[in-house]
């Protein structure tokens, strides 16, 4: 959470000083186990600090081997696992930006 917050300080930094049409999409959270405790505390957290000032994605991307195996194959992950959990939580991220940004 302290990261997340910095990272949006330098964001709101940059925009005023270099690039004022940068902007952040929103907050995805990653390595997800919905099943531990930690997850659910965590996305409970981003949402209580940040819901109505950022966009939080309903997808979530779960930690899996299938990635750190996709990259040292150097196959996408779309190939190397295509049934896998991790990418059809991509699949959904990408049909959530596309139907956001339209």
């Amino acid at each position: 959470m302290m990261g997340l917050q910095d990272f949006l300080k330098t964001v709101k930094k940059i925009r005023s000083r270099v690039n004022d049409r940068l902007s952040v999409a929103g907050i995805l959270l990653t390595m997800c186990d919905a099943r531990t405790n930690l997850c659910k505390v965590i996305t409970e957290q981003v949402r209580d600090t940040f819901e109505g000032q950022i966009r939080i994605f309903e997808s979530r991307i779960p930690n899996t081997v299938k990635v750190g195996e996709s990259v040292y194959y150097s196959e996408p992950l779309i190939e190397y696992a295509p049934e896998s959990n991790v990418t059809k939580a991509y699949k959904n991220l990408a049909k959530e930006l596309i139907n956001h940004e339209g």
